[in-house]
């Protein structure tokens, strides 16, 4: 046995510090963890001599009264998150996000709870105990919302919670799936495993979601340059043109009316346009948040032309993906297909997979009822019977999801392919029809003077 002093905090806050017999440095901070505290610091007495008076004087005191902290002889400093807050900038990120316009709990972003996984990963498995790695994530301030989020579960593992409770308290940053991952991790005894399949899973959407965003990036950028193009030329190059044939006084060409007539229109009721625009997408907005709507939306988007490989391959990678993690965890297949169904982004495959699960508590396998709503594809629901009838459902969804992903590639690159020459040829098309209509016109004022 060896005895070691310790510097921790209690639940409110305060400092303390004390000794404690253990034999070796992770027994103590685990026994320091018992008496519900977060240890700062733990140090070997060297040659086993006495602590400090004062340190054996708090040490019998945290003894006496287990789970509760001594009094250091200064007043009580704030608590760690009053700590946070006062240490924090008065125009944080974190203030913006919680007093202007978006009030509610604190809540992490995909980059930031992927980061957050894989450093408490790494600290668990360097052998650091929960709470301590926990407490060691929190002295780090980056001024994000992570920063209260990591302070109230350290908190919450010294008052004695399970690390699966006390996530499941920050539902709009941890969704189900991580807390039941999680949760399953804490009953087998391997968190540290529960953790890395849930960054590895975490990579591989936020890799899919990248490759999606940066198919449709580029389309976007260039329809709206050519808008805004079309704008300033209707604007502001038409209406000195036009002009200049009304002092003239000839008859223009049709094309050249249209555009003119177009460019009026816009100069005089630009605005309801735009009010017209604005209120057609906030109306489209509300309408696919309605239940019929929702559905209408998804069930054409998946039968897009272009868009529906990107969408699908996507969905059912992920449906892999996150099924194949669960069971790998020790979850039970009719529990993951509900954590499943409520991940899929898309309503019309949530409701396969729904009555898939239906059909599984009946006794009926996964891949039949998902083969019979014609939703998921062949190939996918033929994987998952043979993965089924020989008792590797896993390594048939590992398999599933490596072809989905390979396929979301090829999708991205032919969405890519198709949609530059199309963008190319709809803003040609429009600024061709005004360089004809404009050409036309001039051609025939100088046909007309010479004739005169």
């Amino acid at each position: 046995m060896a005895r070691y002093n310790y510097s921790a905090k209690s639940p409110k806050g305060e400092r303390t510090t004390g000794s404690i017999d253990a034999t070796d440095r992770r027994s103590a901070m685990v026994l320091i963890e018992r008496k519900g505290l977060a240890p700062i610091s733990v140090t070997e007495v060297a040659g086993n001599a006495p602590p400090p008076p004062a340190a054996v004087e708090k040490g019998k005191a945290a003894a006496q009264k287990p789970g509760a902290a001594a009094k250091p002889p200064a007043p009580a400093p704030k608590s760690a998150a009053q700590k946070a807050g006062a240490a924090a900038p008065l125009f944080s990120k974190a203030n913006f996000s919680f007093s202007f316009g978006k009030s509610g709990p604190p809540k992490m972003k995909m980059r930031e709870m992927l980061l957050f996984t894989r450093e408490l990963t790494d600290l668990i498995t360097s052998g650091m105990t929960l709470g301590n790695a926990l407490n060691t994530l929190s002295r780090r301030k980056t001024q994000k919302a992570q920063d209260l989020i990591v302070l109230q579960l350290r908190d919450d593992i010294i008052r004695g919670d399970s690390l699966s409770d006390s996530l499941a308290r920050h539902p709009q940053s941890f969704p189900n799936l991580y807390v039941n991952m999680v949760r399953a991790g804490e009953a087998s005894g391997k968190l540290a495993e529960a953790l890395e399949r849930l960054a590895k899973h975490f990579e591989r959407v936020q890799e899919a979601r990248e490759k999606v965003t940066g198919a449709l990036t580029y389309p976007i950028i260039v329809l709206a340059m050519g808008i805004m193009t079309m704008i300033f030329m209707m604007v502001v190059v038409i209406p000195k043109f036009s002009s200049i044939f009304e002092q003239l006084g000839q008859t223009l060409p049709l094309p050249t009316q249209i555009l003119i007539g177009m460019s009026k229109v816009l100069l005089h009721y630009g605005w309801l346009l735009a009010l017209l625009v604005f209120g057609g997408v906030v109306m489209f907005r509300r309408w696919i948040k309605t239940e019929n709507g929702k559905k209408k939306w998804h069930r054409f988007v998946l039968r897009a032309p272009l868009a529906k490989n990107i969408i699908t391959s996507n969905a059912y990678a992920q449906f892999a993906n996150t099924l194949a993690a669960l069971l790998a965890n020790g979850v039970q297949v009719v529990q993951a297909l509900g954590i499943v169904e409520n991940t899929m982004g898309n309503v019309v495959i949530a409701e396969q997979i729904h009555e898939a699960r239906t059909r599984v508590t009946d006794g009926s396998t996964i891949s039949a009822p998902l083969a019979a709503g014609k939703i998921f594809p062949e190939l996918l629901t033929d994987m998952l019977a043979v993965g089924e009838q020989t008792g590797d459902l896993e390594g048939s969804l590992k398999h599933i999801a490596i072809r989905y992903e390979k396929e979301l590639d090829r999708a991205v690159k032919m969405f890519t392919t198709a949609i530059e020459p199309i963008m190319m040829v709809f803003i040609a098309g429009m600024v061709g029809f005004i360089a004809v209509s404009m050409l036309m016109a001039v051609l025939k004022m100088t046909s007309g003077l010479n004739s005169q």
